[in-house]
């Protein structure tokens, strides 16, 4: 990276003028160099604006994990697009939903989910063309990527885009309604990937394996901070099984994997039992969730050089904290310190900053990663970003509760919209998570809330066990009557072989909660 860069996509000019034939992505064991990569999203930029893209219009992008996909996120941006990322898992009625709401003027996808989409997809006035990875183009408006990439002079023209422009739209899902589109400036995704590499450090050297979603930003900055950096990503399909992930990893001398929990266990649990370890991995990162002390323990013993960064952030800022790897094992539970150029503080319910030590409050961030808000949804936005301190600024209230010790580190409590009230008490979810994950045996463990005719709200546990062990619930249970105050013990646990997970990783809250009150209501009778 450069000072001078001041939209995203200059940040590949570095690294294609320095090392062009060096390998900037290997997909399904082909390896496609920076200067094809340059190439190859010229080719698609200038196809773009052959076919109408105009600056700062929207480009659904709909492929999954693949070398197409990072072609396309480069191309839109040197089109002067908006590159609105959706995972190839995503429903085709949410699918549809985005297109509309982006008002999307390209689509680029699959043959075969481009056929799941509602008929009238194809014939909505903003959409000026369909771009089909596969399959043949049977309409005027309807072309195939090859296609599109031999119109054109291949060398896009300029886009005129500014660093306030938009670069991205990624679109999040939360517990209620429908999905809003996080909006990211090339200033907002330019000052996260500068704060990136200033705590993580990727290396030109450095071999990233990326299994993670593209279409999430956990996964999208593993692809931009490593080309960013002159490294080579190896890109698997979203989480890959641990056969496969080990085969890579040993294969291409990984140094930097990027894990979510989920994905650790999974991984642990197969080379464990193979006791297979990896020593060349310098760098192991993880976010969805704090880490315990049992994933540490598990990341230790598989990677017994790497430094292990435990992260926290959110879509609408990239990332909010990060906790040093030397104080890993001082600060159990922490996500650790507000990144680089960035500060964060706490706020009670009327808003009033929070400066007593482990007092919970709602986390607040102040820097130049906050989004420019919700796309077509100025009440959300308003909800979420409130003037800050000084005149003519926006902060985020992230409307995540959280806690700082003495030192500053901070410890995530829990979603405010998750918060459960139990007999008239707010419980945090992730203090009862972590209460469990604490018990010898325990591998994995969620905790939803669900109606309760006496309590108004009761605490419904989801755990797995580790392999070969036998503990039963009610051990559990009485584990919790012991160590957690009444208010906070679970009306039930649930010992699972597995649990759930959503596209991202993160366990499914929603299927969990549901699949309580089906047991809740069996029990009934």
């Amino acid at each position: 990276m450069k000072a001078s860069d001041v939209l995203l996509q200059q940040v590949l000019e570095a690294p294609n003028g320095l090392h062009p034939d060096k390998a900037a992505i290997i997909y399904a064991d082909e390896t496609y160099t920076y200067a094809q990569l340059d190439e190859a999203s010229g080719r698609l930029a200038a196809g773009l604006q052959v076919n109408g893209l105009l600056r700062q219009e929207r480009v659904v992008v709909c492929l999954g994990n693949r070398v197409e996909t990072v072609c396309a996120f480069w191309g839109v941006l040197r089109a002067g697009g908006v590159m609105v990322n959706v995972g190839l898992e995503t429903p085709a009625d949410s699918l549809d939903y985005i297109i509309r709401d982006a008002e999307a003027s390209v689509l680029i996808t699959t043959s075969e989910k481009f056929a799941s989409l509602a008929p009238g997809t194809a014939e909505l006035s903003y959409l000026k063309a369909i771009v089909l990875l596969d399959g043949e183009a049977d309409a005027a408006d309807t072309h195939t990527l090859e296609s599109l990439l031999g119109q054109g002079a291949g060398i896009p023209l300029p886009c005129g885009n500014l660093d306030l422009d938009l670069a991205a739209i990624i679109y999040t899902s939360g517990s209620t309604g429908a999905p809003k589109g996080v909006m990211l400036t090339h200033r907002n995704m330019l000052a996260a990937l500068t704060s990136l590499h200033t705590y993580l450090g990727y290396q030109a050297s450095d071999n990233v394996l990326c299994s993670l979603p593209l279409s999430f930003d956990y996964g999208l900055y593993q692809m931009i901070m490593a080309l960013s950096a002159g490294a080579t990503l190896v890109l698997e399909k979203e989480f890959t099984w641990p056969i496969f992930l080990i085969k890579k990893i040993r294969q291409y001398q990984v140094t930097v994997i990027p894990f979510v929990p989920t994905m650790l266990m999974l991984l642990h649990e197969y080379a464990h039992k193979r006791e297979a370890t990896f020593p060349q991995v310098r760098m192991v990162t993880n976010t969805g969730a704090a880490l315990k002390a049992n994933h540490i323990a598990q990341m230790k013993g598989l990677f017994p050089q790497a430094l292990i960064f435990s992260m926290y952030g959110l879509t609408e800022c990239k990332r909010c904290t990060y906790l040093p790897p030397e104080d890993i094992d001082d600060k159990p539970g922490s996500v650790g310190i507000a990144i680089p150029n960035t500060e964060l503080w706490l706020v009670d319910d009327e808003g009033r900053r929070i400066d007593t030590p482990h007092q919970v409050g709602q986390l607040v961030i102040r820097g130049a990663t906050v989004m420019a808000g919700y796309w077509r949804n100025p009440q959300a936005t308003a909800q979420k970003l409130k003037p800050g301190p000084y005149p003519g600024e926006s902060v985020l209230y992230t409307g995540d509760y959280c806690s700082l010790d003495q030192d500053g580190y901070l410890y995530f409590q829990g979603r405010m919209d998750h918060m459960i009230k139990s007999r008239g008490m707010k419980v945090s979810p992730s203090e009862v998570e972590s209460f469990l994950y604490a018990i010898d045996g325990v591998e994995a463990a969620a905790v939803v809330g669900i109606e309760h005719a006496s309590v108004g709200e009761g605490l419904w546990a989801f755990v797995t066990l580790g392999q070969g062990v036998s503990l039963s619930a009610e051990h559990l249970l009485e584990r919790c009557r012991h160590g957690l105050e009444a208010h906070k013990v679970p009306l039930s646990i649930s010992i699972e072989g597995n649990l759930p997970r959503t596209a991202n990783g993160k366990f499914d809250l929603q299927q969990l909660q549901q699949t309580a009150r089906h047991a809740q209501l069996a029990v009934a009778g």
